[in-house]
């Protein structure tokens, strides 16, 4: 995990194609074994759970730090105990580096 921990996410405003499925799952590998693709390759999801709302809405402070720091920003869906995390690259229509770097960097939240 520490190679995507490492690296910055650049600025993405299309015009290149998203990563092919194999390069998605090489990266996926270097994530937390949580962490998994949609079907169509397009979507990299997590689900997070929590005690209660508190140490929920704690996460999405943390989870908003890093997408804010990293100008990434995931899709969210949050309530009592649970977090589910989407990311994807809008731009693209797909997976970029720029979403293994975030997924990465909220691993070491835990």
């Amino acid at each position: 995990m520490s190679g995507l921990t490492e690296k910055k996410c650049v600025p993405c405003e299309g015009g290149v194609p998203p990563l092919p499925r194999a390069e998605c799952e090489r990266l996926l590998e270097q994530l937390s074994a949580q962490w998994r693709l949609s079907p169509d390759g397009t979507e990299l999801q997590c689900d997070f759970a929590f005690k209660d709302f508190y140490r929920t809405m704690d996460f999405v402070n943390a989870v908003a730090h890093v997408a804010n720091s990293e100008d990434h920003h995931p899709d969210l869906a949050i309530g009592y105990g649970y977090c589910r995390l989407r990311y994807t690259t809008h731009a693209v229509n797909g997976l970029t580096e720029n979403d293994f770097i975030c997924a990465a960097k909220i691993d070491r939240l835990g």
